[in-house]
């Protein structure tokens, strides 16, 4: 049976992310944005309240926490703000790919300094030159001897310029495309590595971005986590277990849009009524309401499946997809119903629709998402209707006759018209194409089309 109850241990964890997101992210958050800083102390008190790195597993000293509590963390933190929610939650993707490897040593060195301590980690796969098609990598990994020399540049980094660790994925060979792509994990401290200045962003300001480059940078032999020809499965592996807390970055966003927008209606008036008795902002209201609770259900079940040890990638793309479109349509409208005072930086809106933009963009595009889903659809999906020239022929009077009759019963393949006799004619009345566009039908075809697949 299907259970949408939270534990209770689940709803502890997010009245405390409630907390903390009102108390200490709330009314830092305009201020950041304003510097276009990210707030170190705010990831900080995080970390000390248990709000970060949740899924560190226990053996390696961490809470063994799944994608569902990282959910419910992380709607809560960014309905106060999603730039910070996107600097907490980064450390979660910086530090996937070592619960994915199988490098156990890495784990056993880097998983209790993350969990003792404040520390930041950052994913590296874009590049100034690319960003969706990650088999373009251009960043070179040369082996020498049991270690690799790491050369180029990395773009679009979140936390890249406070991180103390990196994932960073690079390639042997840029011929070689998907088979020449590894991965490793790499200190902000070791010799070669810089990190360039902040990117102004429109939004997102809480969150610091950065490129990262690479010269001449050893990296031993230990910490590989991908080698050559792995990596770029590591990184499908990593998102389709990160993209389900993209929606949920969507959700807290898009839910705080409609509050502010119910407060707002509720309070003014116009024309001598309060507008929120207007059918057309009740109806806006509505829409909100709807798209923010299925994008819940989405992210919660690709969450789900995640932790329950299936392969989430078409749920993740699905969540992903839909609740940061759905967030901008509710951040979009929020804005409409604050009307002109929306579009000043009075108001809380137009920040978050500021933050909310980026979220079709980073982990995969929605034009990605679309692709990754029309081709499971396509190739993968299994039908239940049997194929259309396999349709049953309607129990009609002319169909029982001729069955009874033992004539043949001839179906068009191309627009549909069916024949009785005992051959198909010799052109098709509607369609006009030949007989050899007939094919005879057998009674029970769509059933027999179910065994043949079941065989």
């Amino acid at each position: 049976m299907l259970n949408f109850h939270l534990t209770e241990d689940q709803e502890l964890l997010k009245q405390e992310a409630r907390r903390f997101a009102l108390e200490e992210v709330l009314p830092s958050a305009w201020h950041y944005d304003a510097v276009d800083a990210v707030p170190l102390d705010i990831l900080k008190k995080a970390f000390d309240r248990g709000m970060m790195n949740t899924d560190i597993p226990k053996k390696y000293g961490g809470k063994g926490l799944g994608l569902i509590e990282a959910a419910l963390i992380t709607e809560e933190i960014a309905a106060a703000c999603p730039g910070v929610a996107t600097s907490l939650f980064d450390n979660s993707l910086g530090m996937e790919p070592l619960f994915l490897s199988g490098n156990e040593r890495v784990r056993e060195k880097y998983y209790p300094r993350m969990a003792d301590g404040f520390k930041l980690m950052c994913f590296a796969t874009s590049e100034p030159t690319m960003g969706s098609d990650v088999s373009g990598i251009r960043c070179r990994a040369e082996k020498d001897g049991d270690d690799f020399i790491l050369n180029g540049t990395k773009y679009w980094i979140t936390n890249g310029g406070v991180a103390d660790y990196m994932t960073v994925f690079a390639t042997v060979d840029p011929k070689q495309k998907h088979d020449g792509i590894c991965a490793f994990v790499v200190e902000k401290g070791w010799k070669g590595v810089s990190a360039g200045r902040p990117i102004p962003k429109m939004g997102q300001r809480c969150s610091n971005t950065t490129a990262l480059h690479f010269k001449d940078v050893r990296v031993p032999g230990e910490n590989l986590l991908a080698a050559p020809g792995e990596g770029f499965l590591l990184a499908m592996k990593t998102f389709s277990r990160t993209r389900p807390i993209i929606g949920a970055f969507a959700v807290g966003a898009a839910r705080s849009c409609m509050e502010f927008a119910v407060d707002y209606i509720k309070r003014r008036k116009a024309f001598g009524v309060p507008i929120a008795s207007f059918q057309s902002l009740q109806f806006k209201i509505a829409e909100m309401f709807q798209k923010i609770e299925t994008s819940r259900l989405l992210v919660w079940k690709s969450a789900w499946e995640a932790d329950n040890g299936e392969d989430p990638t078409i749920s993740a793309s699905i969540a992903k997809l839909y609740a940061t479109e759905s967030a901008l349509e509710v951040a979009n409208e929020a804005l409409q119903v604050f009307g002109g005072y929306g579009y000043t930086e009075m108001f809380p809106v137009e920040k978050f629709l500021r933050d909310i933009r980026l979220y079709r963009i980073y982990e995969g595009t929605s034009e990605v998402q679309r692709v990754i889903v029309s081709g499971h659809v396509m190739n993968a999906y299994t039908p239940v209707m049997p194929p259309l020239e396999d349709l049953p022929v309607m129990r009609d009077q002319p169909a029982a006759e001729a069955a009874a009759e033992g004539r043949g019963i001839w179906r068009c393949r191309m627009c549909g018209y069916v024949h009785y006799g005992d051959a198909p004619p010799d052109e098709c009345p509607y369609c006009f194409f030949p007989k050899t566009a007939f094919k005879a039908y057998a009674p029970g075809g769509a059933e027999s089309h179910r065994r043949r697949d079941q065989e």
